[in-house]
């Protein structure tokens, strides 16, 4: 993986929220609505397709890493990525045209080329760019299902991106979902893949896990967008593998994961007890929002 610089301000976030009780009988409403797609018959190993920014990979790969848990647990699996930093999937699609389009030609005698896609949407559009969100959605699945009509798709919740101290975190947190929620029910056989819950619920505490370790946050950094680091990169790979297989994840004793938060700082193998705080803790977090 190599890591993008990205050239960007601040996001800067022009809507209005509802007040805290109806955002909550919102969320309550749509939570039902939240389906579990089901994956195509296939011949052989299975083929999962990333499209999205630097939440899928930056500082850590999502994909490396699901691949590396997919190997330790014994499953077999193919993975293609489109990825570009900071810019929003219809840019990703265009910035990779040509290898898209090669990727998306492919046929499999099965049907379905691709089994699974994870779509993940830039922050500011999936936070307040709804119908962008939902057309940039479109187009992509649109292009997938010419050679994999049945694939399984997974929208991406995105997190918050305010830090967790700020007093607008829920209310983004709440909006975000709200919106991933809206999209995935326009998709066919769609399915919530619940980044931004998994990462509150680390971020409040849930099963002993602390985020704080030398008063620094272990699930992002970042100065102008908070991007997943070790910790982070870990609850979103055991969490994709929780939700697709429907089940907890054999922990692999070590794992590809970045040695600091500098641009020149490299990906190597590290031992997980030592490089995530407390990986069973961020397991239990990520299966309980499969």
């Amino acid at each position: 993986m190599k890591k993008h610089i990205l050239i960007f301000s601040s996001i800067v976030i022009l809507f209005s929220c509802c007040n805290k009780e109806a955002c909550s009988e919102t969320l309550s409403a749509v939570e039902k609505n939240i389906t579990h797609p089901k994956p195509p018959k296939t011949d052989g190993p299975p083929r999962i397709l990333f499209i999205g920014n630097s939440q899928t990979e930056y500082f850590v790969s999502t994909p490396i890493l699901f691949k590396e848990f997919c190997n330790v647990n014994n499953l077999s699996i193919n993975i293609d990525q489109l990825i570009t930093a900071g810019v929003s999937l219809k840019k990703v699609y265009e910035t990779n045209k040509t290898e898209a389009n090669q990727i998306l030609s492919n046929k499999d005698k099965d049907g379905n080329y691709y089994d699974y896609a994870v779509i993940q949407e830039s922050t500011i559009i999936a936070l307040s760019e709804i119908e962008t969100y939902k057309a940039n959605v479109k187009m992509i699945v649109e292009k997938i299902h010419k050679n994999s009509p049945d694939v399984a798709v997974y929208i991406y919740q995105g997190i918050s991106p305010a830090s967790y101290t700020n007093s607008d975190f829920i209310k983004y947190h709440n909006e975000m979902r709200k919106n991933a929620i809206s999209v995935m029910r326009l998709i066919k056989n769609a399915g919530l893949l619940r980044v931004g819950d998994a990462v509150k619920d680390a971020y409040d505490g849930k099963n002993g896990y602390k985020y704080l370790v030398a008063n620094k946050d272990n699930l992002r950094y970042g100065k102008h967008t908070l991007h997943l680091i070790n910790d982070g990169g870990f609850i979103q790979a055991t969490l994709l593998f929780a939700t697709i297989f429907d089940k907890k994840p054999i922990i692999p004793k070590k794992l590809l994961l970045i040695t600091g938060t500098k641009y020149y700082d490299n990906l190597r193998k590290q031992e997980v007890v030592k490089a995530i705080s407390n990986p069973n803790a961020l397991k239990e977090i990520a299966f309980n929002n499969r």
